[in-house]
């Protein structure tokens, strides 16, 4: 726990360093709760920090209550840390200043990766995804689309005083700093299941355990229209091995049905490779 806590603090820091020295000096914000204490703070002249802690505290009860306590503590811990960084790093030298398409994707790189870091340890620096998932539950539309939908607002809001310009390169950072907290969370291997319904099974599992080093599983299945029984292989691979395993499929049985799942993660059983020789 303590050394999850410390991680949390550190993505806190990490994404207040990409605030304080990057993004907000060359007039460039944030999304979420985050964006609005920005723009809260440069018109009432409020430490963000100050804001940050504030704003979130409704947010913060919210995953409490939707999500538990466990979260809403390393949640406390996160923005509490995040809030901490922007007041120590106010007076920060700016690392990157004009160009705009670096600020966006270095700003928007070094925000993800620290709330990246926060979100994998049980942790949140921003309170408007807890919003988001709350209102999914009343309400037709998905988690993402009520994110963007929020956010919408958000930037409208940043034009106010970072203009039309600034609101545009919030928007691009923010997506940039939603993709890096993809990788972070999810890891840069990743894992992905194939599923395949083939005539040549045996051969094919064979192939991807001497050219893989994979193991795979059997099931039966039948088709609704032919009623034909086929066997169908699943085997989770990491994301380098895609490739290979599309040319193995391609030369065992160039008509073999196949579908790719993206893993989340992968616990147990005997997902290890074994050698190739």
């Amino acid at each position: 726990m303590v050394i999850r806590c410390l991680i949390v603090i550190i993505g806190g820091f990490i994404a207040a360093y990409g605030l304080e020295a990057v993004l907000i000096p060359n007039n460039v914000s944030d999304g979420g709760v985050t964006g609005i204490s920005i723009v809260g703070s440069q018109l009432f002249d409020v430490p963000l920090g100050v804001l940050i802690a504030i704003l979130n505290i409704p947010f913060v009860w919210l995953g409490y209550k939707q999500i538990g306590k466990t979260f809403a503590i390393y949640s406390i811990i996160g923005i509490a840390s995040l809030a901490a960084g922007t007041s120590l790093m106010h007076h920060i030298p700016v690392i990157i200043q004009g160009d705009t398409l670096l600020v966006t994707v270095v700003g928007g790189i070094i925000l993800g990766f620290g709330m990246g870091l926060a979100l994998r340890n049980g942790g949140a620096l921003d309170g408007i995804d807890m919003l988001a998932v709350l209102l999914s539950r009343k309400l037709p539309f998905g988690t993402s689309d009520l994110i963007l939908f929020l956010n919408l607002f958000v930037f409208i809001i940043v034009s106010t005083v970072f203009g039309l310009q600034g609101a545009f390169l919030s928007a691009i950072a923010y997506f940039i700093a939603s993709k890096v907290i993809h990788i972070v969370e999810e890891g840069l291997s990743g894992s992905k299941t194939f599923k395949i319904i083939t005539t040549e099974p045996v051969a094919m599992v064979e192939t991807i355990r001497d050219r893989l080093g994979r193991s795979a599983t059997y099931k039966e299945a039948y088709g609704g229209y032919s009623h034909e029984k086929f066997i169908e292989i699943t085997c989770v691979i990491n994301r380098l091995e895609e490739s290979k395993m599309k040319e193995i499929i391609s030369e065992i049985d160039d008509g073999a049905f196949v579908t790719v799942y993206d893993v989340a993660e992968v616990k147990g059983g005997s997902f290890r490779k074994t050698n190739i020789h």
